[in-house]
């Protein structure tokens, strides 16, 4: 039986973390849970999946969670940890075999970091933390001899077609991307986005930044330095094309012409119960893909100066040092900004792109505690940046 932490566990991806495992339940243990501020969701999964140890990120939750748990009809008391220290006790628990890597943001980098540095293997779902850190978490992982598993559809898929050759043979993969709310919008018709139409993703149902980044194509971005390192590929060699049906979820070509393609619906769960049950493939409880209503498979080139943020990724892939850090913590706070109202949606890319030249990428990180630090630092200097620029 394989034991499993799940950082994340109240988000979209741990919910249906835990729906597929429900599914495998005699070949999977819960021994760690960590969440956010979801008390009563983290009661009921206490209750369902008995954990021996859970994680807060908040002191101030440990009493609203111990009474939630008293009133729950079957008792069950697991040892409760808080904040950064208490992310990594369940990332790193001994009993754990395999850690969901969930959490939004570079606050799982850190408790990833030292999961892997514990021996145990990941299923990211986190792509910022390939984003800031894929050099120093893919040399780890290879250092402990462990796998990192990708839960992103994209590079979920990536990893399937791969298994049809060897690396050596493989001529480039390609990312596919819905295009978003906003593919087939005028120039002029982007300057009226707001906040409301620009979180309704016509095939996705994910969190808000998430959902703004697949807006602008900027999570496009972040999936080519995610697939950089996950498949140590030149930045060269990885392509995106809009699919507006989000059938195809990701291809691989090979040198001799032939194009490997991993279709599927647009479930979470097919991806999520590949990296759990990986190197074995299952028998699904989910629904099956339904050729008789595919009507068409569309696929086209993405429009740069429409979706700047797509070539501001590509330029920080191609020159690394801290650009890759810098893209992420800018735009996360320029996101925020839009969401809040205080800029208008076409003023992300523009921010994105004056802090990545106020940073000058500078050198390599050796530590993650300098990417913390650093990413900390462009957080205050984009907010900086906003207040004097744009609400003054």
């Amino acid at each position: 039986m394989k034991g499993l932490s799940i950082l994340g566990s109240t988000g979209s991806i741990g919910r249906n973390c835990l729906r597929v495992i429900e599914d495998f339940n005699r070949d999977f243990r819960i021994v760690g849970l960590a969440a956010g501020k979801n008390i009563s969701l983290l009661a009921e999964q206490i209750q369902r999946f008995k954990p021996a140890i859970v994680s807060l990120s908040n002191p101030s939750c440990v009493e609203a969670l111990q009474l939630q748990l008293q009133q729950l009809p079957v008792k069950f008391q697991p040892k409760i940890v808080v904040g950064g220290e208490g992310l990594i006790e369940v990332a790193t628990h001994p009993e754990s075999n395999l850690v969901v890597s969930a959490i939004v943001g570079v606050t799982g980098l850190l408790p990833t970091f030292e999961a892997i540095q514990s021996g145990k293997s990941i299923a990211l779902a986190n792509k910022e933390i390939m984003v800031v850190a894929g050099e120093l978490v893919t040399e780890a992982a290879r250092m402990k001899g462990v796998e990192i598993l990708p839960v992103d559809s994209e590079h979920n898929a990536i990893h399937q077609c791969l298994r049809s050759g060897k690396k050596e043979e493989v001529r480039r993969v390609i990312l596919t991307a819905s295009g978003g709310p906003f593919l087939k919008f005028s120039a002029t018709r982007m300057r009226t986005v707001t906040p409301k139409m620009a979180l309704q993703h016509p095939t996705w149902t994910m969190g808000n930044r998430i959902t703004i980044d697949s807006a602008t194509l900027m999570n496009k971005g972040f999936e080519i330095l995610e697939a950089k390192w996950l498949f140590d590929l030149p930045v060269d060699k990885i392509c995106v094309v809009i699919h507006p049906q989000s059938t195809v979820h990701s291809m691989v070509e090979f040198v001799d012409g032939s194009v490997i393609a991993q279709l599927g619906i647009t479930d979470m769960r097919h991806p999520i119960q590949y990296a759990l049950t990986y190197p074995n493939r299952e028998m699904t409880c989910q629904k099956n893909l339904d050729f008789g209503k595919i009507q068409k498979l569309e696929f086209m080139e993405p429009d740069l100066r429409k979706f700047p943020c797509l070539d501001l990724a590509y330029s920080a892939a191609r020159q690394l040092g801290a650009h890759p850090c810098t893209l992420n913590a800018a735009d996360e706070v320029a996101v925020d900004a839009f969401l809040k109202g205080k800029i208008p949606f076409l003023m992300i890319p523009r921010i994105v792109k004056k802090m990545m030249v106020f940073s000058n990428g500078q050198s390599k990180f050796s530590r993650v505690q300098e990417i913390l630090e650093y990413d900390g630092m462009i957080r205050k200097e984009t907010q900086r940046l906003i207040k004097k620029d744009y609400l003054s």
